[in-house]
């Protein structure tokens, strides 16, 4: 039976082609997937080492407890040295440090964080606030900085002088000798660049920015004078890490300074930074689930038509004493060789894919790391299991089928219809999935709550109603064909000879469309609750903001500074220019945020719509709350509420309610006096937003100029109008728009490849019916135009299911997005439908070209002789 089942497979190399280059696309996904994976996190690792390759053990400073003195300056300047909890680590440590038995060396570092403007005044951001790291220039005995050697210019002498890397200098256009302005934690500064380095932080290579500055600079910025952020350790000869960390640690104050082993520091650096290709590495094989879930109908349609063909040989088999068991051994058999080679060839493709990931994924300041490709056993064995694994599971339904011919078929018709008891059990099925699947659906329609319950819910609502469909698909094809047969009946015979070929065999005919109809579904329910969710984005973007401009902080804790606020409320064109400060408030035992307001100013600046009371009467003690927040907590206007404003630590304070407003995300959960919400935050009178409300007059653009100009340009500031607020909130849907193309791309491959390998099967089988069409005249384009419209037939009936199934999820799924945005709605994309809709009749017209070329090739008097 082996040898008959790899002479089948020689036999049928042609029309199996397809089948192995579906389950190619799913098996090159997971294995370049995984080959990416450890090829990126091999990378990760090996930058790391040589970050920390002559680090034995670091000295950091311990935060100081929640409300002990200096716990404010710990986060960023560490105060004046007498402070009890100013950190330790100064030039009288270090020199202690170096006297341990087992130092080699010791490297004080003062670092932090900076963002840079580039040449063109727009700042460098990477989104990672981590990656814009700041440092001081240490030279050592021969001048030079090991671990910032120079490619350029000079180090920095001095406050006004800086060195950046090469990767920074080219993304921001810098040269030698230019200013350039950025900032730490507070207001824009200026500095002339004098020097380029290389580095090896992998949070720089990996897409973000370095500055350098003078040790006494950084010191003064990151630390205090004469203190610094860290202390470094390299071990002598011999020497064990470990146990040198421990004669450190009984060196510190045990209260005041820590030490951690460089190994330590590699492993935390390898987890933060391989989260960079985590969410890349999930999308990937989302793809590949997809590809492998729709090429399993491909799988399934193409033995089943083998089977329906090979009636007659199977059935001799069985004359001549073949058991049941050998004939389903014979075609698993043929499903391993099948997945063998596709495994082979979707691991080849898979290196492809995962050589260029990197490319495809990096996006400007996003790169990801280089190295060479690690291929280990995890890849090959996921790629064997997939491949071999997917085939034979989607082949084995055709096998049993097909032990199940008796003898007595050997002289009877290659294709049999099937029972009115089979189709009697397949709708009772269909219809019972159908039904769980809906009142599954149905029954969140009213949760309107986005928990992780209710999503595994609706997720398993979502694959019985798909499973129902591919189900009934057969059952539905002939009233939905017959429906469409009035339309291309009117196109003459070639039409209605389509119409009736489609009908021919619904169960072929709606296997071929299930691999459409799958990826339709995806698509279009996808794209519904992303175009749903970016209305509602756009709603909420700039929902209760009466302000034509929003300037607020990207990175700052320190917030804006007072000094630019100033300066933006004396810009011309600015009729009204009102701080905010936002905060965090306890209350009712959850976090909620609260924005501090000057009352008088928070009304022209802010759309707020009182349900009851008013902002007139805001001030210290009192406190207006949202109708949310209002209703979560049983109160109303006039009532006291326990709550507390900042961080933790302190007393719960009773506040009086004085007005309840409709949910506004610009005034966030609460308001307060912006005096006593700013003198209870962790960074005492800072300013995180301010809404400038315009004179009216169009300027295109010439106050937004000179509102930026009014911030000096701080690159940890961004000034947007409304327009860019909503373009801002609906970026977050960019992963989502990329998977929806994604999937529409992968379903309308593997759906052609479906549709022509069951159109270059069916023109096989009726070679002798075409023979006779083209010896009573009919031409070649007749034969084209009727293979095509059958097709189009196909991919109508595939397309038409998809819809319907897409539509209905996204309009029951949403109900759970509705709970977690306010504005959410159910609005159809009839843009991105209508070019769904034409994408999948185009990949049935497509996919009928080869299979028609051939069948209007055939000679008549050749094919009339076929058997």
């Amino acid at each position: 039976m082996l040898k008959t089942a790899l002479r089948n497979v020689l036999a049928h190399k042609a029309r199996l082609l397809m089948t192995v280059l579906a389950v190619t696309l799913g098996v090159a996904f997971v294995s370049g997937t995984l080959v990416f994976a450890d090829s990126s996190t091999a990378a990760h690792r090996a930058a790391v080492s040589k970050d920390y390759a002559d680090i034995a053990v670091t000295v950091t400073p311990k935060d100081p407890p929640p409300g002990a003195p200096g716990a404010a300056e710990s986060a960023g300047d560490a105060g004046d040295a007498g402070d009890e909890h100013a950190t330790v680590l100064d030039d009288a440590l270090a020199r202690k440090l170096a006297g341990l038995p087992g130092v080699a060396a010791v490297r004080p570092s003062a670092d932090g964080l900076a963002t840079l403007n580039s040449s063109n005044g727009t700042p460098l951001r990477t989104g990672r606030i981590w990656a814009h790291r700041a440092a001081a220039y240490v030279p050592g005995a021969d001048g030079k900085d090991s671990r910032h050697p120079l490619t350029g210019g000079r180090a920095p002498r001095g406050g006004e002088e800086i060195a950046v890397d090469s990767g920074t200098a080219a993304a921001g256009r810098f040269r030698i000798g230019e200013e350039v302005t950025l900032a730490t934690d507070g207001p824009a500064m200026t500095k002339r660049l004098v020097g380029i380095v290389t580095t090896r932080d992998t949070r720089v290579t990996a897409g973000g920015t370095l500055v350098l500055f003078d040790k006494a600079t950084a010191q003064q910025l990151f630390a205090s004078p004469g203190r610094y952020t860290s202390i470094d350790l390299s071990a002598a000869g011999g020497t064990d890490a470990a146990e040198l960390a421990r004669r450190v640690t009984a060196l510190l104050p045990a209260d005041r300074a820590e030490a951690t082993t460089g190994a330590a520091q590699a492993a935390q650096q390898t987890v933060l930074v391989d989260t960079l290709t985590r969410g890349n590495e999930k999308l990937s094989l989302v793809f590949a689930g997809v590809a492998l879930f729709i090429g399993s109908f491909l799988i399934v349609n193409t033995f089943t038509m083998l089977v329906a063909r090979r009636t007659r040989e199977i059935a001799l088999l069985r004359a001549i004493g073949a058991t049941r068991r050998q004939v389903v051994r014979s075609l698993l058999w043929e499903a391993v060789l099948l997945g063998l080679a596709a495994s082979a060839l979707g691991f080849l493709l898979g290196l492809g894919i995962a050589s260029v990931l990197p490319e495809i994924l990096s996006t400007t300041g996003e790169s990801l790391p280089r190295g060479p490709l690690v291929i280990g056993p995890l890849p090959v064995a996921a790629a064997l299991a997939v491949g071999v694994g997917v085939t034979v599971l989607a082949a084995w339904l055709p096998s049993r089928k097909a032990a199940r011919i008796a003898p007595v078929e050997a002289m009877r018709a290659a294709e049999q219809p099937p029972t009115a008891t089979a189709s009697r059990v397949r709708g009772a099925a269909g219809a019972l999935l159908l039904a769980l699947g809906a009142a599954l659906l149905l029954s969140l329609a009213g949760a309107k709550d986005a928990s992780e319950e209710n999503l595994r819910s609706a997720m398993s609502g979502c694959a019985l109603l798909v499973i129902a469909v591919i189900v009934l698909a057969p059952l539905l094809a002939v009233p939905v064909l017959r429906l469409s047969g009035r339309l291309t009946g009117r196109l003459g015979i070639t039409g209605h000879l389509a119409h009736r070929n489609a009908l021919r065999d619904p169960r072929r005919t709606a296997a071929t469309a299930s691999a459409l109809m799958v990826s339709t579904a995806l698509v279009a329910g996808l794209a519904v609750i992303g175009h749903s969710t970016g209305q509602a984005l756009d709603r909420q973007a700039a929902a209760g903001l009466a302000a034509d401009y929003v300037i607020s902080t990207h990175t700052s804790s320190a917030g804006i500074d007072p000094a630019a606020v100033q300066r933006v409320s004396a810009t011309p064109g600015v009729r009204t220019a009102t701080a905010v400060t936002d905060s965090t408030l306890f209350v009712g035992g959850g976090v909620r945020r609260i924005s501090g307001v000057d009352p008088a100013a928070a009304l022209s600046v802010m759309k707020l719509d009182f349900v009851n009371g008013s902002l007139k009467d805001l001030g210290p003690g009192r406190i207006a709350l949202s109708s949310t927040l209002a209703r979560a907590n049983g109160v109303r206007t006039g009532d006291r509420i326990d709550a507390r404003i900042g961080g933790p630590g302190q007393d719960l304070t009773p506040y009086t309610v004085v007005g309840v407003y409709e949910d506004n995300p610009t005034a966030q959960d609460a308001l307060g006096a912006r005096t006593e919400v700013q003198q209870n935050s962790l960074s005492a009178g800072s300013v995180q937003r301010v809404l400038v409300r315009a004179d009216g007059v169009a300027d295109g653009g010439a106050t937004k100029d000179r509102l930026r100009t009014a911030t000096g340009n701080n690159p940890l500031l961004q000034v947007q109008d409304r327009q860019e607020l909503v373009q801002e909130a609906s970026g977050s849907l960019s992963t989502l728009l990329t998977l929806t193309y994604g999937l529409l791309a992968i379903g309308g491959v593997i759906a052609a490849l479906g549709i022509m390998n069951t159109l270059a099967m069916s023109v096989s089988d009726r070679t002798r019916e075409i023979g006779v069409l083209r010896a009573i005249g009919m031409d070649r384009a007749g034969i084209r135009r009727m293979i095509r419209l059958e097709s189009l037939a196909v991919a109508a009936f595939g397309t038409l299911l998809g819809l319907a199934s897409g539509l209905f999820g996204a309009w029951t799924v949403g109900a759970l997005t509705n709970g977690a945005l306010k504005d959410y709605s159910l609005t159809l994309p009839w843009g991105t439908l209508l070019l769904i809709c034409l994408i999948s009749l185009a990949t049935g017209a497509v996919a009928a070209a080869l299979p028609a070329r051939h069948a209007s090739s055939l000679s008549p008097l050749e094919a009339v002789a076929e058997l």
